[in-house]
């Protein structure tokens, strides 16, 4: 079964599970009611997207020259920079630090970069042990699963499905609350922190003036993993880079409101060097991956570049119909929703990942709360004729469409009688059509001969 197919059984299976469904939709609609909070508090929401909006587009029209500024000054301030043209090149950079501090213990902060290039496990084939401390990475990573979603890992779980899990693994009692099932995870955590040799974080954003990087989260797990540890190893994909410390004043209480409806995340730290002498908390040292992994593939391509003005907050996957229906593991790629469906295939590879872009109603709601205004339903177009011109969609589809072109636009398809293109029209309702639905019928007569009757 290749890609394609696996995602169609995935999809009609996750699509008529009734406990899913609840559990997703009453997880987004706490999002919803939170971000609606989120953006009354702007004068102007749509002035704040257009200010953001241009200043990636800005970022990307010299995204070299504010890259190798970053570098310049972030080699000033005493971190290494290390550039990555690939996940196997930048899982080489983490293991050859791993060994040169006979690190035994990680303790990492969230961040989706560390999950495309699969980190976690990277790091274990050189015995190290790698601990997720988000609360929500924590619960998929015990559960031998994936992050879910974008923002919140373990969405497709309920409480009650935690409280099940933590009682299996941890000998919780079954009727632990929340916030019990969170007090046993933070003592558990404060363990590892004050014991690790290597923390890792992400990069919300990466700040080309200063040479630092920006890392925005809820619960103080990343700065908990790089007060204690002494080395400290960020991830970043190259497209998080920003012009000025001072775009930040924009761009954090925007991240904060599409993704979790805050006036700001609780922790907003800005990283810019390694403990210095005169300093006494933080790590000795301090290394920045930079990931391309297909990035500079996607910035080549000048009709869907503007997709790496992304900041992640995960508002097109909470406002898609699609994603609410098949969720998150049923893309089978790091990113998922609108945004993993035009990026994926550039990511991963067309053949493999193009029929992702297929999965949208195109209804337009992810542009629509997009804050970095990015034409989401058009990439997908895009993407879909990019499909049909690399000859990646199945030959039995081009035949049809080049018959039914030939037959509709001559008289003999006008001509036809009515019952029988319905007769011929039939079997799609058990083929193409799908399953759940049926072919309409047409009508008696063509509508041109009823008009002129």
């Amino acid at each position: 079964m290749n890609t394609h197919q696996q995602f169609t059984a995935d999809a009609k299976k996750i699509s008529f599970d009734r406990k899913h469904r609840q559990t997703i939709k009453f997880n987004i609609s706490r999002y919803d009611a939170a971000v609606a909070k989120g953006r009354a508090r702007y004068a102007d929401w749509q002035l704040a997207r257009a200010r953001t909006a241009y200043i990636k587009r800005v970022m990307l029209n010299d995204w070299d020259k504010y890259l190798l500024q970053f570098e310049e000054n972030a080699t000033r301030n005493g971190i290494t920079v290390l550039w990555a043209k690939d996940n196997v090149q930048a899982i080489e950079y983490l293991q050859a630090i791993l060994r040169e501090n006979a690190a035994k213990l990680l303790v990492k902060s969230k961040s989706m970069t560390t999950e495309e290039i699969e980190m976690n496990a990277a790091a274990e084939s050189v015995g190290c042990e790698s601990v997720e401390t988000d609360l929500g990475e924590f619960i998929v990573q015990v559960a031998g699963e994936k992050p879910y979603h974008i923002v919140t890992p373990a969405m497709h779980k309920s409480k009650e499905d935690i409280a099940k899990l933590f009682h299996e693994k941890f000998d919780l009692p079954i009727s632990s609350t929340p916030e019990e099932m969170t007090e046993y995870v933070r003592q558990v955590l404060r363990k590892k922190y004050t014991s690790a040799d290597i923390g890792v974080t992400g990069a919300n954003f990466i700040i080309a003036d200063i040479g630092g990087i920006s890392v925005t989260e809820n619960e103080g797990n990343g700065v908990m993993s790089t007060s204690f540890p002494k080395v400290h190893i960020a991830f970043a994909g190259i497209e998080k880079v920003i012009p000025r410390m001072e775009d930040l004043g924009l761009f954090l209480p925007l991240l904060a409101c599409q993704g979790t409806g805050q006036q700001i995340s609780a922790y907003n730290t800005i990283f810019t060097s390694p403990r210095k002498a005169n300093e006494v908390d933080g790590p000795e040292k301090m290394y920045i991956i930079l990931l391309d992994n297909g990035r500079t593939d996607l910035y080549a391509d000048v009709e869907s570049y503007e997709a790496l003005a992304c900041i992640r907050c995960g508002a097109c996957l909470n406002a898609c119909p699609v994603y609410k229906t098949i969720g998150g593991y049923t893309y089978a790629a790091t990113y998922s929703g609108p945004i993993g469906s035009v990026i994926t295939p550039f990511y991963k590879g067309f053949r493999d990942f193009g029929h992702l872009s297929s999965a949208s109603s195109l209804c337009g709601a992810c542009a629509e709360v997009c804050p970095e205004k990015i034409p989401l339903p058009d990439l997908l177009l895009i993407n879909r004729r990019k499909m049909v011109e690399k000859n990646l969609r199945p030959k039995v589809e081009k035949l049809a469409m080049r018959g039914f072109a030939q037959m509709s636009k001559g008289r003999f398809f006008y001509n036809f009688p009515g019952v029988l293109k319905n007769i011929a029209a039939y079997p799609l309702n058990f083929t193409l059509w799908g399953g759940w639905r049926k072919m309409p019928k047409f009508a008696g007569r063509a509508f041109g001969k009823e008009m002129r009757k």
